[in-house]
């Protein structure tokens, strides 16, 4: 058997490897509660994007390089042609002949956007192709006195975007929704400036008076005109 001692020893030995339990203070409990509280979600923030902003970045990219997470507005099925595009602002520069147009991107799927332009009932002029980034584009070469109908077209592979009028293929009608994708502008004639008008009452003035002088000369020569008598000098009485 064992001693005495070694019994001791083997205790005192047991003893030192049971690991000692420490009582919790009440400030561990308050942490433990505030890690187990559910952490609310961080509200939603939406991508820095504008339809009507011209040369605008799409918003695909616009997730991709922002450092948080962003949201980007609903669009249609790219199987689908677009919607019609909302014609903005258009502002005619009568000096100059010319005409900008600004539209906002639809809420679908865009690959390009054109231009239609109708001078009366005529066949429309259609414009180069756009890219999706563009919103603003001039008319150039327009005529001053005449008035025209513009359209704003929208593409993808699923097709074109619709015009108002019968089938969509005319500008009838435009006058009759607001913020479709036509408007009417008619451009002024074109100013007459200060020297043309200077210049054309002074040919106006001279026309005047050589018809005046012509017409006194031809008069003159066809009645004839009484001379004058020089009268008589009277004689010198002498003293």
């Amino acid at each position: 058997m064992l001693g005495f001692p070694c019994l001791l020893w083997l205790l005192a030995v047991t003893f030192s490897l049971v690991p000692r339990v420490h009582p919790l203070a009440p400030e561990d409990f308050e942490e433990e509660e505030e890690d187990e509280t559910p952490r609310s979600p961080s509200p939603a923030v939406l991508c820095d994007y504008d339809r009507c902003r011209h040369l605008q970045v799409p918003c695909r990219e616009l997730q991709k390089a922002s450092p948080k997470a962003c949201l980007c507005p609903g669009l249609s099925s790219p199987l689908q042609p677009p919607s019609p595009p909302r014609l903005g602002e258009v502002h005619v520069v009568a000096g100059e002949s010319s005409a900008m147009v600004h539209w906002c991107a639809p809420s679908s799927p865009v690959h390009q956007y054109w231009l239609l332009l109708w001078e009366g009932s005529g066949a429309p002029q259609k414009g180069p192709p756009l890219n999706s980034t563009i919103r603003r584009a001039e008319l150039k070469g327009l005529k001053p006195g005449v008035a025209y109908v513009v359209c704003v077209v929208a593409a993808n592979t699923a097709g074109e975007s619709s015009l108002p009028g019968a089938g969509g293929k005319g500008p009838e009608g435009t006058g009759g929704p607001a913020f479709g994708p036509c408007s009417r502008l008619a451009v002024p004639p074109r100013p007459f400036s200060l020297v043309h008008a200077a210049v054309g009452v002074g040919a106006a003035l001279a026309l005047l008076s050589c018809g005046a002088l012509v017409w006194h000369f031809c008069l003159r020569q066809h009645c004839g005109c009484p001379r004058r008598t020089r009268p008589a000098a009277r004689p010198v009485e002498r003293l």
